[in-house]
């Protein structure tokens, strides 16, 4: 009878919302949602990491790019989805600590809603414009949109991601106005950037640096504190503009409810795969630099990003268009 009880009893618990035996996961294929469309930084990323997490766990690990209303759909679709590890969340700077400040109103909160995994990379950004756009130099670009106010035209990855912030701060400290046309993620804008229709624009290293080699985008200079070891010949924009820098970082997070066991599993495969040589080197030669903090840093470092952010939005009067 003693066993029959200890039978029910386990049966009653792996029934229970957000208790799951660790035994038991995974027991389906695991998808990484992605806020954005294909061929984005974030997308990038999360393929380079899917195939060794399939190998890891046993089971097919797909990529599910769900984009829209900057990056709010796939957010949501994340943080609603069932607590049982079988979804996690591949986010962004924007995603995870800038759009709680821009969308206060959202129908799910990161603080509340996520357990944090890791953060899976830094990410260099980079100016990138059009051959035809004439600006080689951050002194041409502020020379050029002081000339012409609100007629230089940026593109971003959608209202409140990290193009968007970079261009934004951009304006405040260099005293300028470019006009911010918003896609529904980096791989849309970067489109009509190769195809001329809109100039310039501020993204990820792992996105731009093949148009940059192929000749098709030239790069104008790197947005974070020192030059890249990727392309060190393009220098930082904070050697011209005192003060500007920005750094974007991808990282993965599941809903709030999965069981602990199964947050250590995810969070201890992922870091084993960022630290593989090959891994490293695929994602460091794109400007992609590996993170693989505990869930406890990631969580800390993602307020710390809301907090900082929060100052700058304010005194560049950042909003969502």
């Amino acid at each position: 009878m003693y066993r029959l009880h200890k039978f029910a009893a386990a049966i009653a618990l792996a029934g229970m919302p957000g208790i799951l035996p660790a035994q038991s996961f995974p027991s389906k294929p695991v998808r990484i949602i992605v806020a954005f469309p294909p061929g984005g930084g974030t997308d990038i990323v999360a393929r380079t990491i899917s195939p060794k997490l399939s190998d890891a766990l046993g089971q097919q690990v797909v990529v599910d790019n769900r984009a829209g209303a900057s990056g709010l759909l796939g957010t949501e679709l994340a943080a609603k989805a069932p607590p049982d590890g079988h979804t996690i969340f591949m986010g962004t700077l924007g995603n995870l600590s800038v759009n709680p400040l821009l969308f206060p109103k959202a129908p799910f909160d990161v603080a509340r809603d996520f357990a944090p995994l890791t953060q899976a990379v830094s990410v260099t950004f980079m100016l990138y414009v059009h051959p035809s756009f004439p600006v080689k130099t951050v002194k041409d670009l502020v020379t050029l949109t002081k000339a012409h106010p609100g007629q230089i035209n940026y593109a971003s990855s959608g209202s409140g991601g990290a193009p968007h912030l970079a261009a934004e701060l951009f304006n405040s400290l260099a005293g300028v106005k470019m006009v911010h046309i918003a896609y529904k993620g980096s791989g849309p804008s970067f489109i009509d950037v190769l195809g001329g229709q809109v100039p310039l624009t501020m993204d990820s290293l792992t996105q731009g640096l093949p148009y940059v080699k192929s000749g098709r985008l030239r790069a104008v200079a790197t947005l974070g504190p020192t030059r890249s070891p990727v392309l060190p010949e393009v220098p930082a924009v904070g050697e011209t503009l005192k003060g500007y820098e920005v750094v974007n970082w991808f990282g993965l997070v599941a809903p709030a409810a999965t069981p602990r066991d199964v947050v250590n599993r995810l969070h201890g495969e992922i870091v084993k795969i960022l630290r593989m040589p090959d891994i490293k080197e695929r994602l460091s030669s794109q400007g992609a630099d590996p993170v693989g903090s505990s869930p406890e840093e990631f969580g800390a470092f993602m307020k710390s990003e809301t907090a900082k952010w929060a100052r700058v939005i304010k005194e560049a009067n950042i909003r969502a268009d």
